[in-house]
């Protein structure tokens, strides 16, 4: 499976995707909008808008969080496969 991240450095939700992802040892390769040229125009391209942060999947793209909810924890365990409650919020979800 290969991950891609979009984030930025000043994002909180951003820090807060990366970390599910590093507490279930899923390996992804961040791409700062900020840092790397067309990284914002390719999301604006997928997404419609400059809304971070992004997950793309093996291809697919997934907004991992909703404004006002924060980080969708439920749906982004489900989507990966983890089993157990290692890392998971369960008041957000």
């Amino acid at each position: 499976m290969q991950v891609l991240v979009y984030t930025a450095s000043w994002c909180r939700d951003c820090r807060e995707a990366k970390r599910f992802l590093e507490s279930h040892s899923i390996p992804f390769t961040e791409i700062d909008v900020e840092e790397t040229p067309g990284a914002a125009e390719e999301l604006l391209a997928h997404v419609g808008k400059r809304a971070i942060p992004q997950f793309v999947v093996d291809g697919e793209w997934i907004q991992p969080y909703r404004p006002g909810r924060g980080f969708l924890y439920a749906e982004m365990t489900k989507r990966f496969g983890i089993t157990g409650s290692r890392g998971v919020d369960r008041r957000r979800s």
